[in-house]
């Protein structure tokens, strides 16, 4: 899907140059000058059917391109899909941090926590009120100090799930090593998306290595570096962009899909009947997913428009939703009771009546 929520003569110049139903023979397609990077060679490149013009060049065997298996990529995300942190860590490191701040009387066993996130509906900073309110404050605890205590529980129990998740102390979510072996098996390639993650790349990718080293020369994992020299990284994030007219391009991309994400955001709000103060000076977070998922498609080689994205999170299906892309949700203990409108389908883990490529592709109708 184009990006069309801001009116801009150069996108639409953009547009006029791409995306034209015909077909026009090779040796007559000339790219614009001005948008092309300093190291983008168009011999290599590829127009897909969005609108973009993205480097073919991938980690996986091109030698397979046009065998029926490259008509589909899966793109994972890590958090809530390859691993179930919160429901797996999240009792254990508050915990945690608890004993770290010499909190003895607090300690939540499984059903006190699950109690919590009931009445909180998930609030981390509500189940520290409600528990709080409920057993007592610390004494000495000032009530004007209230908010800075709970912000130093919560900054140590990030800090103890990061240490969790480090320590390969927590498993993988049952299903999912089939569900990467059934992918390989058939040739479909698989990108572990780890850029502009929650928990910070380096734990997410620490549980990428749960997977084996067999399995992880078999697929490949997309960063904030990788997205930034991908083709579409370095159009709309400026790197590279050899003039001030691709410099003024690439805001009015950010523009666009700033746009983009206050729309979606008023209409949550519209259909969950809320009032929201939506910031409209920077909303980069749906850009970053864009554009990782982008350079997840362009990575494996393969159409936008052909990958999934298995999604953990609300703004992975709405990143996917922006740009065409299929988008299949499995639930987390954090996602339990969210909605995705976006999403193809919903399911609660992989194998068996749940997802697996087969299913997928019947999805898809491939």
């Amino acid at each position: 899907m184009a990006m069309e929520t801001t009116s801009c003569p150069i996108l639409n110049t953009f547009r006029f140059y791409i995306n034209k139903s015909y077909k026009i023979p090779r040796k007559h397609l000339q790219f614009p000058s001005f948008l092309a990077p300093r190291n983008f060679n168009s011999s290599i490149g590829k127009l897909y059917s969005d609108g973009w013009f993205v480097n073919s060049s991938s980690s996986f065997d091109s030698s397979t391109q046009d065998t029926p298996s490259r008509q589909l990529a899966i793109l994972l995300q890590v958090e809530g899909v390859l691993m179930d942190v919160d429901r797996l860590g999240n009792r254990q490191a508050f915990n945690a941090a608890f004993r770290k701040l010499g909190l003895d009387l607090a300690n939540w066993s499984q059903p006190v926590y699950q109690d919590l996130v009931k009445k909180s509906m998930g609030d981390e900073e509500r189940m520290l009120v409600l528990f709080f309110n409920r057993i007592g404050w610390p004494t000495s605890l000032p009530t004007s100090e209230k908010e800075t205590f709970m912000k130093s529980v919560l900054r140590e129990k990030k800090i103890a799930l990061d240490e969790l998740v480090m320590s390969k102390a927590l498993p993988l979510r049952p299903g999912v090593e089939e569900f990467i072996d059934e992918a390989c098996e058939e040739g479909v390639p698989v990108v572990m998306l780890t850029a502009y993650c929650r928990s910070g790349e380096k734990q997410v990718r620490s549980i990428i290595e749960k997977l084996g080293n067999d399995k992880m020369t078999q697929i490949k994992i997309i960063g904030i570096e990788e997205v930034k020299r991908s083709s579409y990284g370095q159009l709309v994030f400026g790197e590279g962009v050899a003039s001030d007219l691709g410099e003024q391009l690439a805001k009015e991309a950010r523009k666009a899909v700033s746009a983009e994400e206050q729309r979606i955001a008023k209409e949550v709000a519209s259909i969950l009947k809320l009032t929201v103060d939506i910031d409209t000076t920077s909303s980069e977070g749906l850009q970053n997913v864009v554009a990782a998922l982008r350079a997840g498609a362009e990575y494996a080689n393969v159409p936008v428009h052909n990958c999934v994205l298995v999604s953990g999170s609300l703004s992975g299906v709405a990143g996917a939703e922006r740009i065409g892309m299929p988008c299949v949700v499995v639930r987390s203990s954090s996602t339990a009771r969210a909605e995705f409108p976006g999403a193809k389908a919903i399911m609660d883990g992989f194998g068996g009546a749940d997802l697996s490529i087969s299913r997928l592709r019947q999805m898809l109708g491939s």
